[in-house]
């Protein structure tokens, strides 16, 4: 039988939110029927192709699953703000399950803990709260390893020539970016404050924000010649200024995310290496867990790894990887 806004007020109050919450805010389907699992996907932003296909693989498990899925993202990288707002939303909208890439790792707990107090299970995805005990669950790459890989990857072909590095990476304090760079640090073999290291700047993984970290750098070190990058969008944004420079053939890019347009740049040569992640086995993994624990109270629990391999067309001896055919047939779980 067919059922309307009228008969459920949980569906009036959803399409009051969409209306009032504006960008930040979407249903991505038609309004929840009593009896259909609800759950939550909020991204850092809607705007980064990671995060878009991350929307994706939870669009394509909630279709599967005949769950209902809310979407919200912060306006920027580091909108702790709308993140708080999306979680009292569905909250509000009856979600069981929400699902977070959290912006402000630490910031955002106590909106975590008030949803888990009203018998929401939330899970993160990507990047881990601080403490990663906030949430219920983590599926996420393990970020560590991923930049581990990239540091061997680097180190190896320097074929011990001195190393001039530039760290261009996300923001203060959160967890995803302290992770990836302190495991290139390790895959390199040298540790923080290592002279090697000639400069560091903040991106926020932003292409824009990358090309002005790289330009800073090339000012302060313009012998720079290794180049360990957050993310693919900051990868392109250094590469551009070493372009511009006329260095981009005498320095190396080292990056992480493997989605298609990065592994593109792999090919081309743009990027030397990245780490392929999968945030749509994130996702579909993520609703997967909020419909099974909507329809039996089973929650998941604990740190799941969805997996990390490097890509790269002129592989190091010691160093595992698979080329970019592999990557572009694999890139970001499609």
């Amino acid at each position: 039988m067919k059922q309307n806004s009228r008969r459920h007020p949980a569906a009036r109050r959803l399409a009051t939110l969409c209306v009032t919450a504006g960008a930040v805010w979407c249903a991505s389907a038609t309004l929840a029927v009593a009896d259909q699992p609800v759950v939550g996907l909020i991204t850092k932003t809607d705007t980064n192709p990671f995060f878009v296909k991350m929307r994706q693989g939870a669009e394509a498990a909630a279709q599967k699953d005949g769950a209902k899925l809310l979407t919200a993202a912060g306006k920027f990288d580091g909108d702790n703000a709308s993140q708080v707002t999306a979680i009292e939303n569905m909250i509000t909208a009856g979600a069981k399950a929400i699902l977070i890439t959290p912006s402000d790792t630490k910031a955002i707990v106590p909106s975590i803990k008030k949803a888990r107090a009203a018998g929401v299970m939330v899970i993160a995805l990507d990047t881990p709260t601080d403490p990663q005990d906030a949430t219920d669950a983590l599926f996420a790459t393990d970020n560590f390893k991923a930049g581990v890989l990239i540091g061997e990857y680097a180190k190896a072909a320097m074929g011990g020539k001195p190393a001039k590095i530039a760290t261009l990476d996300l923001a203060p304090g959160v967890s995803v970016g302290v992770l990836r760079h302190n495991g290139f640090l390790q895959g390199f073999g040298i540790k923080e404050g290592d002279p090697a290291i000639v400069c560091s700047q903040d991106t926020r993984g932003d292409q824009a924000k990358g090309q002005t970290a790289m330009e800073n750098c090339l000012q302060k070190s313009p012998d720079i010649n290794v180049v360990y990058t957050i993310n693919e969008p900051a990868a392109a944004g250094a590469y551009r200024a070493l372009k511009a420079a006329g260095k981009d053939k005498d320095v190396m890019i080292v990056s992480i995310d493997g989605g298609c347009e990065g592994v593109r740049n792999v090919k081309a040569g743009a990027i030397a290496a990245t780490s392929q992640q999968y945030p749509l086995k994130m996702a579909s993994l993520g609703v997967d867990a909020g419909v099974e624990y909507a329809k039996s109270g089973k929650k998941v629990a604990g740190y799941h790894d969805t997996g990390v391999t490097l890509i790269s067309d002129k592989p190091m001896s010691g160093v595992d990887s698979k080329d970019t055919q592999f990557g572009l047939a694999n890139c970001w779980g499609q």
